[in-house]
Formats: C-alpha cells, sequence, structure tokens
C-alpha cells in the first residue's frame, strides 16, 4: 500500500446512537459479516491496533534498554561506572527521555499507518534513539555528579541497545500481529477495478491486520465473482457514516468512485468525527511510488513525482557493494558450493550450473547462472509455455510452487527439490553479480520470450540492474501473479535507494525461511 495516501482523524467518536430503523439496518449488516468480523465488534477502546502496538513497542524498548544496560554492567562493573547504584538511578530516571525520543522519531506511530510496517523500517529511528539516548546519558551522569561512564562501556553500552532493540521490537510486533486487537475493519469505497484490486492484495496479506468487511459502492453489479463471499457491496455512499459506526470501521479506503467531487468531500468531512484512518488512492497510483513528496502552493497540495533515474554517484556505489558482498559471500560459502557441486554430480548425469539467457540493464542478454535442479534432457518449451500460459491467465504462481519454478514436478531431481524449497539453486548468480552481469538487489532477470507479454511500462524495469533478491521475492514470494510481479519490479525502479536495498537484504534471509516453513 505504498502509493496510497493517508489521512488520520482522531477526533473523538460521536456519541448519538443508531434510530431504531437504522439499527435495524445495522443488524441486517452484521448479520452479513463473517465470523471473523463480528468477532472484531465487541472489542473495547484498549483492544485496538492504535492502543496496542505503540504501548507494546514501548514496552519492549524498555525490556531491551534494560537488558542491554544490565549486560554492559556485567561486562564493564565498576570499571565502566555502570554498576554503581547512583548510575542506575540515573539510568532509570533517563528512561522517560529514551521514550520521548523514539516518540519524536516516529518509532509508535507508523504500524497505524502502514499496513506493511516492517521493524526494517525502524533502523534508521533506532540508530538515532540510541546515540541520541547515550549522549543524554553522559549529560545526565555529568548534571548528577556522578562518574562519567567510560568511552569503553559506553561504546559496548550502544553497539548492545543498537542490536537488540531491533530484536525486541520485531518480537514485540509478532506478538501484536496475533492479537486480535491488531485487526482493522476496513471499507473500501469504489468497488470498481481498484477497489477489487486493492480487496484482492489485502486478503492475501493476512499479516497486515486489514479485515476488509466490504465495499462502497451504487452499482450492485460492480463486484466481481472471484472476490471472498462475505465482500459484498453493503450500500452507497450516503450509508457510508452508517455502516463506519455500526461495523466499528477504523480505516476507510477511497480508491476511484463514480460519486463526484462534492459529494465524496462531503463525506470525508463527515468521517472526520469518527477515529477512522483515510487512506486515499492517487489516480495515477501507477506512477506514484515511496519517494513522492507533497509540498503546498498557498495551501493547494501537489504531489511530487522525483525522477526516476538513480545518480551516476548512486549507481557506483550499488556496484561497489555488489562487488564487496558477492566476493565475500562467495568466499565464506565456497564449502557449501562445492558439497552441492559434488551432490549434483553424483546425483544424476548431467552438468552442475544451469545456463539460461536472460535480460539484463536496458535489455542485454546475459547467461544466467543456477544450480541444476532438473533431469537432463528436460524440454524447456514446457517451461515456456508455462510461463507464458500464466501471463495470459494472470494466475497466482503460489499454485505452481513460484514464479520460474513452473516444471512438473516428475522432472526436477530430489536433491534439486531441495534446493529450490531453499532457494540455494541460486547462488552461483553471486558469480552473475561479482562479474556485473546483475546485482544482489534488483528486478528479477526475465527469460526474452517474457517480453512478448509485456505493458509498455513493464520496459522501465530494465532501467537498473536485474537482482537476486528484489521487491516481489521479498513481499509476496511464491503468493502474487506473474502480472502483480512485473509491477512491484517497476515499483522497485521507481523507488530505489541504497537503503531500499539495504531493507530488501535484510528481509531476504527472513523471507526464505518463512516459505521453506510453509513448505515443509
Amino acid at each position: 500500500m505504498s502509493s496510497v495516501t493517508s489521512i488520520n482523524t482522531h477526533r473523538t467518536r460521536p456519541e448519538a446512537e443508531l434510530g431504531s430503523e437504522d439499527h435495524y439496518r445495522a443488524n441486517d449488516l452484521i448479520a452479513a459479516m463473517d465470523d471473523h468480523t463480528r468477532s472484531l465488534l465487541s472489542r473495547g477502546r484498549l483492544e485496538r491496533r492504535g492502543w496496542l502496538v505503540p504501548r507494546t513497542l514501548l514496552v519492549a524498548d524498555l525490556l531491551g534498554l534494560s537488558l542491554a544496560y544490565f549486560l554492559t554492567t556485567l561486562m564493564w562493573g565498576d570499571a565502566g561506572a555502570f554498576g554503581s547504584l547512583h548510575q542506575i538511578l540515573v539510568f532509570g530516571v533517563t528512561l522517560p527521555c529514551w521514550a520521548l525520543v523514539a516518540k519524536l522519531h516516529g518509532l509508535y506511530r507508523s504500524d497505524q499507518e502502514q499496513a506493511d510496517h516492517s521493524t526494517t523500517d525502524d533502523v534508521v529511528g533506532v540508530f538515532h534513539l540510541v546515540t541520541i539516548g547515550v549522549w543524554v546519558l553522559l549529560v545526565a551522569s555529568r548534571v548528577a555528579g556522578h562518574p562519567n561512564p567510560t568511552i569503553y562501556a559506553l561504546i559496548t553500552f550502544w553497539f548492545l541497545t543498537v542490536g537488540i532493540l531491533p530484536v525486541a521490537r520485531t518480537i514485540a510486533r509478532q506478538a501484536c500481529k496475533r492479537a486480535q486487537a491488531y485487526q482493522q475493519n476496513t471499507l473500501i469505497v469504489g468497488a470498481g477495478e481498484v477497489g477489487q484490486l486493492i480487496a484482492r492484495k489485502l486478503v492475501k496479506h493476512p499479516e497486515y491486520g486489514v479485515n476488509v468487511v466490504g465495499f462502497i459502492d451504487r452499482d450492485p453489479k460492480a463486484r466481481r465473482a472471484d472476490l471472498p463471499e462475505h465482500l459484498a457491496i453493503l450500500g452507497g455512499p450516503e450509508r457510508l457514516p452508517e455502516i463506519v459506526k455500526c461495523l466499528d470501521v477504523e480505516r476507510v479506503v477511497i480508491a476511484f468512485s463514480n460519486e463526484p467531487i462534492s459529494e465524496l468531500l462531503s463525506l470525508l468531512r463527515q468521517l472526520r468525527g469518527f477515529p477512522v484512518q483515510i487512506d486515499l488512492v492517487p489516480r495515477l497510483f501507477e506512477l506514484v511510488g515511496p519517494r513522492m513528496t507533497m509540498h503546498a502552493v498557498e495551501g493547494l497540495p501537489l504531489l511530487g513525482l522525483p525522477p526516476n533515474r538513480a545518480s551516476r554517484t548512486s549507481r557506483v556505489l550499488k556496484r561497489l557493494i555488489d562487488i564487496a558482498v558477492s566476493g565475500a559471500a562467495l568466499l565464506a560459502l565456497s564449502p557449501v558450493l562445492a558439497y552441492i557441486a559434488l551432490r549434483i554430480r553424483f546425483d544424476s548425469n548431467g552438468p552442475i550450473f544451469f545456463r539460461q539467457t536472460r535480460l539484463g540493464t536496458n535489455m542485454k542478454e546475459f547467461t544466467a547462472l543456477k544450480f541444476r535442479t532438473m533431469k537432463v534432457g528436460t524440454d524447456q518449451s514446457v517451461h515456456q509455455a508455462a510461463i507464458l500460459r500464466s501471463v495470459s491467465a494472470n494466475e497466482d504462481s503460489s499454485e505452481n510452487g513460484g514464479l520460474y519454478k513452473l516444471e512438473r514436478a516428475d522432472a526436477v531431481t530430489p536433491f534439486g527439490a531441495r534446493l529450490r524449497r531453499t532457494s540455494l539453486d541460486e547462488l552461483p548468480q553471486l558469480i552473475n553479480v561479482f562479474k556485473g552481469d546483475m546485482s544482489l538487489v534488483g528486478p528479477r532477470p526475465c527469460i526474452p520470450y517474457e517480453t512478448e507479454v509485456f505493458e509498455p511500462h513493464h520496459l522501465e524495469r530494465f532501467q537498473m540492474p536485474q537482482g537476486i533478491t528484489g521487491l516481489w521475492q521479498v513481499t509476496a514470494r511464491a503468493n502474487c501473479t506473474y502480472g502483480e510481479a512485473l509491477d512491484m519490479d517497476v515499483a522497485y525502479v521507481r523507488s530505489w535507494s541504497l537503503w531500499l536495498d539495504l531493507r530488501l537484504l535484510l528481509r531476504t534471509p527472513l523471507q526464505v525461511l518463512r516459505q521453506r516453513t510453509s513448505t515443509a
């Protein structure tokens, strides 16, 4: 949901109750809901994401800080001036300052606004928090007249805190996602193509905690049959405030409606009386990425779309990182690579590597390397036919084991199946990265014949080096259609930054582990 503009409304919920006629209509609405939605209606104010997540993260931060301080004390004791009773009291007094700095850096609000928020998004904020917090602790010690902690103890405390806080926040966030309070009843205004696209994506990702309860639209025939049964059109726009009230809706997504702008503005004004978050899908959402900026000219808001082209300096840095990381990885993993190569050689006759022509930057062809996972003599036309069929039907790749893994199961060797489940078959692509054919992170390198079904805007994906991992591999893995994977590759190019690459690299091992667990 990176291309959705969010508006927070924080006013008090109206106290007026539904009248008898409205109450009857409300009961009809509730009866039409699925069991999960009805279970969310009885929650109190303290059982909502807006209350649960910030406070859980606050507790995680305080516990993480205390653990880091305790470990520093064990390591340095009196030598570091961390173990004295006076210094412990100073640390306790400064804890509210740590919490305040965290709040100022937005570490307690993003989960409410972003459906797909991840702990990796907090890394910069945590870095600033710990750096400022250590200075606050040092100043507080000096003001209190206590011996200053040694520089070695402070550095130890800094590194421990930077390492512990992200782990603590990850555990806290996962605990929140398992709680019923994390779920947000959500209405989508507009049951057209865009509204139904958003509904499908949200239903596919329950980890976002967004429970779609239905659509608001005047046209009862707008809903497509391939959506879950409970996602019905609940009424026209005039019923939006009533439905928000009786279904305890916490989020409303405005997704292109045929209603006049004046009526939509009126509805938005009414919703400002409710504690709901409003997400607006921009009309040109295909062009909008995370780097979108908003500025104003005499109160008139304007959306800014920066140029897609990365600077020469950024490209050089990306290439240097690719060389350093791929070279180090090839050296470190050489025993693993040798073992896999020997297993493939003894497991079945044929070459160790599978070589395939792929398209790189500016559609330049190169030979991509992978460990061979299929039996020798397998007809590659089967793969081509499956890919093109998947594209034309826009099938969910999870039904086939994932994109680019569409071959028949009987064509895959037993050891090859294990390599595929763990993505170890792609390790030789580190050689492609070192040579400059590919990058660690980027759009997935496609096979030349795939461009036959590309839309014109899909060609933007060739503006950047193709990568081993990327946006769709991390966010969707096998659970997406071919068209959605292409769109995510384009979105990566439009929003590229070195920081985005780092985030995707950090999330890739977790996604591979999650995929392996789900297929075990």
